[in-house]
């Protein structure tokens, strides 16, 4: 029990052996060492040979965890951290921006034999090609969450007009690389426009919101953008191959 308690300095500032680090933020003390190994974690104060730490180690450590919980990677973090340690907060903001839902489509959870009478077929390799584009994440028990639903419902209709899941499926991936395009050029734009200007300034504290504002604003201007180009590009496409289609049929006649 004695690993729970405190030791106090004269000036009342608690401090913290590892062990007693490691209990106060429910990290391992393993995961402590490789954390300060790695230069995430400040070195302790080390006197008569036993380090502690104090209550900044441990906003320290929670500010990983929250990092980790949303969606960073260790490497991401070893380099935010590493060289921005007073910014890595802010960056905390900026990813819970990026990640908010777009809207408020709830994912639907669906049995596999709901998928199969949904979609007419139980094919392994077809469920296997759903999960690997993200259409369905396996919950266990031969449970999936779908997490667009709306998507789901497009490959119903498509399917309603004679269309096979499986091509579908193949034009579904088609767009998704397409989509990882466009949207790896709208990150781009937001890179080398607004964030390399703001980073060299020095990251000035009074423009951190203006920086989360522009990242919330992206993802609306995006999808916008992307919506009024494919309606533009989709009527292009249909007159050209009705065009050629006609053609051939007057040529043939």
């Amino acid at each position: 029990m004695a690993r729970n308690v405190k030791t106090v300095t004269e000036d009342g500032q608690a401090e913290l052996t590892i062990e007693q680090l490691a209990y106060e933020t429910g990290m391992s003390v393993r995961n402590i060492r490789n954390h300060q190994s790695r230069g995430l974690l400040p070195h302790p104060e080390v006197r008569a040979r036993i380090g502690y730490y104090g209550q900044d180690h441990v906003a320290r450590l929670r500010l990983i965890q929250e990092m980790q919980t949303e969606g960073f990677k260790l490497s991401a973090i070893e380099r935010l951290i590493g060289e921005h340690g007073v910014d890595a907060d802010r960056f905390v903001g900026l990813r819970q921006a990026i990640t908010a839902p777009f809207e408020s489509e709830a994912p639907e959870v669906l049995s596999r034999e709901e998928l199969a009478e949904r979609f007419a077929t139980d094919d392994d390799r077809l469920l296997a090609k759903a999960q690997k584009l993200g259409l369905l994440i396996p919950l266990g028990d031969e449970r999936f969450e779908a997490p667009s639903p709306a998507l789901l419902r497009a490959a119903e209709d498509v399917m309603k007009r004679g269309i096979p899941l499986a091509a579908a499926l193949a034009v579904i991936e088609k767009l998704t690389r397409n989509a990882q395009s466009s949207a790896r050029a709208f990150v781009r734009l937001f890179v080398e426009e607004l964030w390399k200007p703001f980073d060299e300034a020095g990251r000035p504290d009074e423009r951190w919101p203006e920086m989360t504002e522009a990242v919330e604003q992206l993802r609306p201007l995006a999808s916008e953008a992307l919506n009024a180009t494919f309606r533009l590009t989709l009527t292009a496409e249909i007159e050209k191959a009705f065009g050629e289609v006609l053609e051939r049929r007057k040529k043939k006649g």
